[in-house]
């Protein structure tokens, strides 16, 4: 099984937020798919049948910074390795609407991803960063995540999360390289 981890943080107070936009893509990714969920140790596992293979999405329900622990326990789980992952999460020095996709990197500044990364022990971890705009002039960037998208960017939005989605089936089916291809651009 390959895994897929979405990254956000829990509860109705963040549903929306720019941070999300990494839960809000496993989200749209799922759609109407017939799928298992259980709960698993730090985190919700959905598995899924996604590009003919069989595909865990795992949104950990701990606060981001926290994300490492059930990402590492799911893999040991599973045994599967890191670079059997995918990581998608959201990045404000993006443009709204860019994704880029990386097999392996530092942690860039995301909080989620370092926490990934220093629980794995390694940066080879395929990652899949959504842009969620720059944060105004003065706005603290800690602020400008954890706000919600004014309703002028809906629109760039559900566009980013249709692409997240094709973008996502895509490593899956046809490798990380196909996907860094076909989608790591800004949008049109």
């Amino acid at each position: 099984m390959q895994i897929v981890v979405g990254l956000g943080n829990p509860g109705v107070r963040y549903e929306g937020t720019r941070h999300n936009i990494g839960f809000d893509a496993v989200a749209a990714l799922l759609g109407e798919r017939s799928v298992r969920t259980r709960h698993f140790d730090g985190g919700l596992l959905v598995e899924a049948e996604i590009a003919g293979r069989k595909v865990g999405l795992l949104r950990p329900m701990g606060y981001m910074n926290r994300s490492g622990g059930p990402v590492r326990r799911l893999l040991q789980s599973e045994g599967r390795s890191p670079e059997e992952t995918l990581v998608v999460c959201d990045d404000y020095a993006l443009p709204l609407g860019t994704i880029r996709t990386r097999r392996r990197g530092s942690d860039g500044g995301h909080n989620g991803l370092a926490s990934i990364l220093a629980s794995l022990g390694t940066d080879e971890i395929p990652r899949m960063r959504l842009g969620i705009g720059n944060p105004p002039a003065g706005e603290d960037p800690a602020d400008f995540v954890l706000s919600h998208f004014a309703p002028p960017e809906a629109a760039a939005v559900d566009d980013l999360l249709e692409r997240a989605v094709r973008a996502i089936e895509t490593a899956v089916g046809q490798g990380i390289e196909t996907a860094m291809n076909r989608f790591n651009r800004a949008a049109a």
